[in-house]
């Protein structure tokens, strides 16, 4: 089955989130990250930021905390399109019985993220391949997450991820 390039380029969605202290802690517990200055104001300024910093990876579930429903952004009809994308990209990879994964996460930071801020974020397929090993198709798609100072417009962070559906090929 021939990857569906003409996905590529497809928005996937934006997102308005503001950026709160209470998940960016949880957060920094989760990847058991002890440093202070993701929880205690004092630590932070000691070490020059004028507010709590995020983690690096935090912009990976960063769309799922403080995305409240009164400050969304409306969605247009290429969104709309963009998620139906991903769908058909790995809607038909997933009922042949597709192991679907995580592969991987980058972050590329313009400026800092802080406890306080309000960003938003637009994303998109970036890419699609495929790679064929033994009797295993794995198709890769990369999507990236833009995201904006809501107030300035100034990028802060591009988060990349790679989703990967594993799918055994048919005996030759």
């Amino acid at each position: 089955m021939a990857v569906d390039k003409s996905v590529i380029g497809k928005s996937t969605g934006r997102r308005r989130v503001v950026v709160e202290r209470g998940p960016v802690a949880v957060f920094a517990d989760a990847v058991k990250d002890t440093d202070p200055v993701y929880r205690d104001a004092g630590a932070a300024a000691a070490a020059g930021h004028t507010a709590l910093p995020v983690p690096p990876t935090f912009p990976f579930s960063m769309a799922h905390w403080g995305a409240f429903a009164d400050i969304q952004p409306d969605e247009d009809d290429d969104a709309s399109a963009g998620m139906g994308a991903m769908g058909q990209v790995l809607g038909p990879l997933l009922a042949k019985g597709g192991l679907l994964l995580h592969g991987e996460q980058e972050f590329e930071y313009s400026s800092p993220v802080r406890v306080g801020d309000v960003l938003m974020g637009e994303g998109r397929i970036a890419d699609v391949y495929e790679k064929v090993s033994g009797n295993a198709t794995m198709t890769f798609v990369v999507t990236e997450m833009t995201w904006k100072h809501d107030e300035t417009g100034e990028t802060a962070v591009i988060a990349r991820s790679n989703t990967l559906v594993r799918t055994s090929n048919p005996p030759t």
